[in-house]
């Protein structure tokens, strides 16, 4: 499929759309290429990659080394946790030996991004028949972001606020992998529908994404079912139909297998996100709204919150669509023309809608926000809509100088969520890193036999007072995986953010760990270790326990002058 589309580009002479590709996956990259690499300092970290790029890494290696154990959770099994994409970075792992910090960081986004791209220009091109329409839904795609920065503008002069609104935009596609290789197999899907062709494939697409990314499980079988059962109704056609129960099938076999507990997660809270995007700072902050919204819902004067909510979700839509927002001219001709509505187009407007309707009413447990990611589905889609929009808009143009102007108008109003973002991720010095002595602590500590690791409990406080000095070490950073992650082998206590969001008792165990480091009761501590299985201790200077390191009956197996390593001797 890739050979033809290039061959497509090439024969009709589309360098533009190449040029477009090729740029939007050079700067997509740039929000993770640089971070897992060796600097003066040690290894860096940029955004988010510091706490979720680690997180996977921990994940693939404990599955490059066959167990399916929780990497931080030492003793429990991985659960509620779609693991699909962690597996295949595992897999291509044991088939490269490429180190998998490369390859999750360095060699896996630009082939994610390139695909993406590709993939949106081929689906567009034969769904819509127009070079045009795909060379901006392709734009779209790549750049399309928020109306936040406007904000920022107004208030500070930035162009800061891409999540203002709550959603990440498409700059930041890549930091969650997961969610860049479901857009990959929903992209493949599409293709393969509007073919008409192929049905195994399109099941595999659509029935693997529970284990990739829940969300796009979710809203592409919803997507899969209504589009089926509109084209069962209107063209007395099953195809979708079958492809629909096959991906179901596929999709309760995978979640039954690995999944079963998740749904126990999500937690009904009507219209959270629209309360928080008022009511805090670090989002729109509108405060004198929410306080308003929320008293008139408390108080039930119903004639008041029904309005003020609904203007919040306007605000919250129209703010996250940024220029996308011009699609809804074509949801307008589209409404206008129901019963003409292709199935492909049922599709889109299903994803889109539900993908904005679920976070405004179900929650994730622990981590609550965690549902926003339910309405990048709505922006990516929107994105594709929006170009189609555009093609057609500037179609009527017929002077040079208007469209020209409408192009330019479009790009100033879009780019400047990605240059904000880039801000983030362009610096020279990073937020976070691992120390030269500390790499050189846990790649002498990966070499050693298999064995559960004991590390020093994430203390938010140091973490709050380290912030003026940048990088700050992943240990003063966030509740992190590094050690499972660099170490290659399981953490009793570690990543305390993540075991919220997968529902595992980590504060037990926290207090647990707390109290061997601070009893003074020999015979507890080392009874402690030895039912918990601890084989290593793995300190940075000074953390230690109360007891000394021969009552505890540690022996040291490594130092340098940041880092000390125990091995227990029972």
């Amino acid at each position: 499929m890739l050979k033809k589309v290039l061959q497509l580009f090439f024969k009709d002479n589309i360098l533009l759309s190449m040029a477009l590709i090729l740029l939007g996956t050079l700067v997509w990259s740039l929000v993770m290429v640089k971070s897992g690499l060796p600097y003066s300092y040690g290894m860096g970290f940029w955004g988010p990659n510091g706490h979720d790029g680690v997180w996977h890494i921990a994940l693939a290696e404990g599955f490059a080394r066959g167990s399916f154990e929780m990497p931080t959770f030492a003793g429990e099994a991985l659960k509620n946790y779609h693991a699909g994409f962690d597996l295949i970075l595992a897999a291509l792992h044991k088939l490269t030996s490429i180190p998998i910090s490369d390859l999750y960081f360095q060699i896996i986004p630009p082939i994610l991004a390139f695909l993406i791209g590709v993939l949106t220009y081929k689906f567009v091109f034969i769904w819509r028949k127009s070079k045009k329409a795909a060379f901006w839904a392709t734009f779209f795609v790549y750049f399309g972001g928020s109306f936040g920065w406007l904000v920022s503008l107004l208030r500070q002069g930035t162009f800061e606020g891409e999540s203002m609104f709550w959603a990440q935009q498409s700059i930041s596609t890549l930091i969650n992998p997961p969610f860049a290789l479901s857009l990959v197999l929903l992209l493949v899907g599409l293709i393969l529908l509007v073919k008409r062709k192929n049905i195994f494939l399109i099941v595999l697409c659509f029935g693997i994404l529970v284990q990739i990314k829940a969300y796009a499980g979710v809203l592409g079988l919803g997507a899969l079912l209504v589009s089926g059962v509109y084209d069962r109704i209107k063209n007395n056609n099953y195809f979708l139909l079958k492809a629909f129960f096959g991906s179901l099938a596929l999709s309760l076999v995978l979640f039954f297998l690995f999944s079963k507990d998740s749904v126990n997660l999500l937690v009904f809270q009507p219209f959270w996100f629209l309360e928080t995007m008022m009511g805090l700072t670090d989002r729109l902050g509108w405060l004198r709204f929410y306080s308003a919204m929320t008293n008139y819902r408390l108080g039930n004067i119903w004639l008041k919150a029904i309005p003020a909510y609904l203007v919040a979700f306007v605000i919250f839509w129209v703010g996250n669509m940024g220029t996308r927002i011009i699609k809804e001219i074509l949801v307008i001709k589209w409404l206008k023309n129901i019963k003409n509505l292709t199935s492909v187009e049922i599709i889109l407007m299903t994803i889109i809608i539900a993908g904005v309707v679920l976070p405004m009413f179900f929650l994730q447990k622990g981590t609550p926000w965690n549902t926003i990611q339910f309405v990048y589905y709505s922006l990516f889609f929107s994105g594709i809509l929006a170009g189609v929009a555009f093609a057609e808009i500037s179609f009527k143009s017929k002077s040079p100088i208007l469209y020209s102007i409408e192009v330019i108008a479009l790009i100033a109003l879009t780019l400047p969520t990605t240059i904000g973002t880039l801000g983030h991720y362009l610096p020279a010095r990073p937020p976070a890193m691992i120390s030269n002595e500390e790499l050189e602590a846990l790649k002498f500590l990966s070499t050693q036999p298999m064995g559960v690791v004991l590390t020093y409990p994430f203390d938010k406080f140091k973490a709050k007072e380290a912030e003026a000095n940048p990088p700050r070490p992943l240990y003063l950073y966030e509740s992190t995986a590094y050690v499972s992650a660099f170490a290659k082998k399981p953490v009793f206590l570690e990543d305390e953010v993540n075991l919220d969001i997968t529902g595992y008792a980590w504060r037990e165990r926290r207090e647990k760990v707390l109290n061997f480091y601070s009893t003074l009761k020999k015979e507890e501590v080392r009874e402690f270790l030895k039912s918990n299985n601890i084989s290593y201790v793995y300190w940075v200077k000074p953390q230690r326990a109360t007891l000394g390191e021969g009552q505890l009956g540690l022996t040291r197996l490594f130092e340098n002058k940041l880092v000390d390593i125990y091995k227990v001797v029972y």
